[in-house]
């Protein structure tokens, strides 16, 4: 079932998609000059995680950086939108910290009937440090982002292994595993059902632990128009694990996102 209505939490996740998908074939900016990326796209994915219908929105697509700072969202920080620096970069090394937010509401209890009952999720301020590798033929990147405006959203960390491949000029075609692991904050905020929430929905409690919440496996491709113009298409499909696909708010533990994508850069 497609939906059109735009939630923008969902947005800047879908915008950083983008990015990443943009930069996965762009060098990093290393002199101290502005560059900007804009477009424009739209992301197919589930209404919140753990959803079995997913919905359809458009996405604008911002991100600007000067040198090591950037803002925006950056591929592999974990930050969709927000402000960070590269403490150290080279042609193969980047390794920073970023501070950033969503808009809007992380979930609301009318996403889903079997929401009812459970209360929003607001969203919050996340910070921490990332690091990625590039290397010829593949890239490396890793992040551990941590709730800083104290919602109760915990610990999130993020391993993502990337194969590269160029068949013709101008396309870069990408694929590889990844993985997320969530602490028990943000497993028992997400899936849990507190003794208040059972009351008023009238699904049992459950107390959600953390450990390894999704694995993934991600197929992308970057077509370069010119030099300034790219087309993007990314699709990652995952699934829950531990106590967060087993949660009785979990509809599906399989979820798929689709996006597509035309980004301008100068």
């Amino acid at each position: 079932m497609l939906v059109t209505r735009i939630r923008r939490t969902r947005i800047t996740i879908a915008a950083g998609l983008a990015i990443a998908t943009w930069h996965s074939s762009s060098a990093l900016a290393t002199d101290d000059n502005w560059q900007f990326t804009i477009g424009a796209g739209v992301v197919n994915g589930p209404e919140y995680p753990g959803a079995a219908d997913n919905k359809t929105k458009a996405v604008p697509l911002i991100n600007a950086t000067y040198g090591r700072y950037f803002i925006g969202g950056m591929p592999g920080t974990g930050v969709p939108f927000g402000v960070g620096a590269n403490l150290y970069q080279d042609q193969q090394w980047r390794v920073g910290v970023a501070v950033g937010a969503g808009l809007g509401k992380a979930r609301e209890e009318s996403d889903d009937v079997r929401l009812r009952g459970l209360g929003d999720i607001d969203g919050t301020a996340r910070g921490g440090m990332f690091a990625s590798y590039t290397g010829s033929w593949y890239g490396v990147r890793a992040n551990v982002m941590t709730d800083i405006g104290g919602k109760d959203q915990g610990t999130l960390a993020s391993f993502d292994l990337e194969g590269r491949y160029v068949p013709l000029k101008g396309l870069m075609l990408t694929a590889g595993p990844g993985l997320t692991w969530a602490d028990n904050k943000y497993t028992d905020t997400f899936f849990g059902i507190n003794a208040a929430q059972s009351a008023r929905s009238g699904l049992a409690r459950y107390d959600a632990k953390g450990g390894i919440n999704s694995v993934r496996f991600s197929v992308g491709a970057n077509y370069r128009l010119t030099p300034n113009w790219s087309l993007n298409a990314r699709v990652t499909a995952s699934e829950l694990r531990g106590d967060a696909a087993k949660s009785p708010i979990t509809a599906d533990k399989s979820q798929t996102t689709v996006g597509l994508f035309s980004a301008y850069r100068f």
